[in-house]
């Protein structure tokens, strides 16, 4: 460990101490998964409908087996920064806090939103039970680990808000990619995202363009059809400075990622011929065409058909919340093909063309119409309502050529999408972090800057840690990825922890600002608008919990 004046706080032997706590963990973990399974189960297997009665105790499960999740990470984050030297106070006491927080909220109430929280008895353990999982080293960090006095030393670590830890990404390259788009950002973005923001303007095509020529669109598309080949985790350390600046910014790569994954996994090689490339270059801007109205998560139920007429698909239905509709040139757009199916089988995706749109005629596509959503947040791209009646797509552009794959074809895009918003949302609590931070230090009441006031500094230094955590969660979702593991738990995990950090750390940073947080003249009320749809899109959190859920309760992982 690096040397320092000051680790008055610093518990000894922490990354031991924090070792031996985690596994007392896993034992209450693992009763947890006994008991829920006993209360979800009928003759040894899941039961659809115990499974719902018992939902809060399903998705608690979720939630606890994440933040063992997140400790697993935060520690084994330490150790690599302790072999390479690199673990500095402020790193250790972010592991130290982390373990204090986490393992006081597992026995003493989990917030799964504002108002819901899991307590071990919810989970159908009592406290005898829970006595049986009981170390001096969880104790100990349950007691001291995240005390004021350790946040405050955090507080006064990050002050110049240049350093809020070590990253551990352990790569030369991803470093320099880090540093290139943290520039980019500084200067192309962070100025004018707020403008953007008020005006509800969309992106300023130069930029899209910027992030094209940076290869964002082709960043982990093969380098036989035009992409750089690189894995997850240099997305999630580009889309996370994007989204620093600006969310809009950060889901620019949202759906090439989509678009791409879609046609390289399920398509035919034609058609990866034909359209990865130009995905690639960003000479093409894709659009995800997924969700109608009134079907929400519950894609299966969709309702907008493609019935054969000679060489082409005749189109008909509504979508909605259709993110960057008007300016793309390309919409995955999935349909019905089958209309004697009424659940995901007999869905199919298309790969639909479209021509740009303009400011005078947002849809000059014949057969298809939309109008703009108005919303809060999240508008650097614009949402629209799409309706479909006599458009048509050509039969070559069924992706893989073969009906009633759309819904499977879909499925396996899910882990990058979440593993990309679950890095949106780091970005966006680094963001919210960063400002809070610095209106702690510029405002001055009673004499001196209110960051000298513990209970603001302990706001800032918490989001810091949590921050931290949510990211160490994100990179780990990646880097299983990147080694073609199964990772569909854990890219939801990140995402549904990232998503309530982003909005904690918005929240609490606007509560710093007092009444100038809730005015728009001052950025963090567009980062809270933003931060917000982080747990709803890509999986509302009761979703991703319930994913998740299943997942470990059926799927005999761990």
């Amino acid at each position: 460990m690096k040397d320092s004046p000051m680790i008055s706080v610093l518990l000894p032997d922490l990354l031991a101490t924090c070792a031996t706590a985690l596994e007392t963990l896993r034992g209450l973990h693992g009763a947890a998964k006994d008991s829920v399974t006993a209360l979800v189960s009928k003759d040894g297997k899941i039961d659809s409908a115990l499974f719902e009665a018992n939902q809060e105790a399903a998705h608690g499960y979720a939630w606890l087996t994440t933040y063992v999740s997140a400790l697993d990470q935060m520690l084994e984050w330490g150790k690599r920064l302790e072999a390479s030297g690199k673990l500095g106070e402020l790193e250790a006491l972010m592991v130290q806090a982390a373990f204090g927080e986490y393992s006081a909220q597992i026995f003493g109430g989990i917030p799964m939103s504002q108002g819901e929280y899991i307590r071990p008895v919810d989970l159908g353990l009592d406290a005898g039970i829970c006595h049986k999982f009981r170390s001096d080293a969880l104790s100990t960090l349950r007691k001291c680990g995240n005390a004021p006095a350790v946040r405050v030393r955090i507080a006064e670590l990050i002050e110049d808000g240049h350093h809020f830890g070590e990253l551990g990404l352990e790569d030369e390259t991803l470093d320099m990619i880090r540093d290139q788009f943290h520039r980019f950002v500084e200067e192309k973005v962070v100025p004018y995202a707020h403008e953007w923001h008020l005006k509800d303007v969309l992106i300023p095509i130069e930029v899209v363009n910027a992030v094209a020529e940076m290869g964002v669109f082709g960043l982990t598309l093969p380098e036989e059809y035009g992409g750089l080949g690189m894995g997850k985790t240099a997305m999630c350390v580009v889309t996370e400075e994007l989204s620093r600046g600006y969310i809009g910014v950060g889901s620019l790569g949202t759906r090439s990622e989509i678009a791409g994954e879609l046609i390289r996994l399920g398509g035919t090689e034609e058609q990866k011929q034909e359209w990865l490339p130009k995905i690639a270059t960003g000479e093409i801007l894709p659009t995800a065409v997924f969700t109608e109205p009134n079907t929400g998560s519950d894609l299966g139920s969709l309702r907008t058909r493609a019935v054969v007429d000679g060489d082409n698909y005749v189109v008909t239905g509504n979508k909605t919340w259709i993110t960057h509709a008007s300016r793309s040139d390309l919409m995955t757009l999935l349909v019905r093909t089958d209309p004697t199916t009424k659940d995901w089988r007999g869905l199919s995706m298309m790969l639909a063309t479209k021509p740009r749109g303009t400011e005078t005629n947002a849809f000059p596509a014949p057969g298809m119409t939309g109008g703009e959503i108005k919303v809060l947040g999240y508008r650097g791209m614009k949402e629209y309502e799409l309706g479909f009646d006599g458009f048509t797509v050509p039969t070559a552009n069924l992706l893989g050529g073969v009906e009633g794959q759309g819904f499977k074809q879909l499925m396996e895009t899910f882990e990058s999408a979440r593993i990309q918003t679950a890095a949106r949302a780091v970005g966006v609590a680094q963001n919210a972090l960063e400002i809070g931070l610095q209106y702690a230090k510029d405002r001055v009441q009673f004499g001196k800057p209110i960051y000298k006031f513990p209970r603001v500094a302990c706001k800032v230094a918490w989001a810091a840690v949590e921050t931290m955590i949510a990211r160490q969660l994100t990179y780990f979702s990646a880097r299983q990825k990147d080694s073609d593991k199964r990772c569909d738990i854990e890219a939801g995990m990140a995402k549904l922890l990232g998503a309530r950090v982003a909005w904690s750390n918005a929240d609490n940073a606007l509560q710093i600002h007092g009444g100038n947080g809730y005015a728009e003249e001052y950025q963090i009320s567009r980062i809270l608008c933003d931060a917000r749809i982080l747990n709803i899109f890509e999986g509302a959190a009761e979703i991703q919990a319930q994913v998740i859920a299943r997942g470990l309760l059926s799927g005999g992982r761990n």
